[in-house]
């Protein structure tokens, strides 16, 4: 048995009050029922807060799965469509040299002296056009079918009874698409009722 060194004039009551200093005042009271509603009431707000942080996560995951989702779109945009800018100003080369083509008299194309020079214009031509099918840029039907705005741009009417009205009659300038894009629209005229 451990004795304890007592100050003389001490009672075994004050001993135990001296024990139970640091105790609270709930405890020493007996008061069981208070403390156990205490502790149902944090795990309540615990389980509140696990709650919201595991939405948070949930949150958290479909936002970057999104964001991850987002990116692998914009990369695969940015190959598909990288040529487009340069695929643009080709067009241009295109249609003049379609144009010079067109020009070019059937007397001149049969002649032995510019056969040679049509037959290397020609064969450019049919080169280039298979580059764009390649890159996938594909000219757009133009002629004899309904105006289409998200393809075509109507420059002019011209008054006719031999189409429906709304149907294209010319095409000024041919349009392509960029694989499921447009690339330049194909400008045209459209027939109208004549006056």
């Amino acid at each position: 048995m451990i004795e304890r060194d007592e100050p003389q004039g001490s009672t075994a009551d004050e001993a135990i009050e001296r024990e139970l200093e640091g105790v609270p005042e709930s405890l020493l009271e007996g008061d069981a029922d208070a403390d156990a509603a205490q502790d149902e009431d944090e795990f309540a707000a615990l389980r509140e807060e696990l709650a919201a942080a595991k939405q948070e996560v949930l949150y958290a995951r479909a936002e970057t799965q999104n964001v991850r989702r987002r990116m692998e779109k914009d990369a695969a945009d940015a190959r598909a469509y990288a040529a487009t800018g340069f695929a643009r100003d080709i067009l241009t080369v295109s249609d003049n040299l379609a144009r010079a083509l067109e020009t070019i008299p059937a007397e001149l194309r049969e002649g032995e002296k510019w056969k040679g020079l049509v037959t290397g214009l020609d064969a450019t031509r049919r080169e280039l056009d298979k580059v764009f099918g390649q890159h996938g840029i594909t000219r757009i039907a133009a002629a004899g079918l309904p105006l289409d705005p998200n393809k075509h741009q109507a420059m002019l009417e011209i008054p006719t009874a031999e189409a429906e009205p709304g149907t294209i009659v010319q095409e000024m300038q041919s349009g392509y698409m960029i694989r499921d894009r447009l690339l330049r629209p194909a400008m045209v005229a459209v027939a109208r009722q004549p006056d």
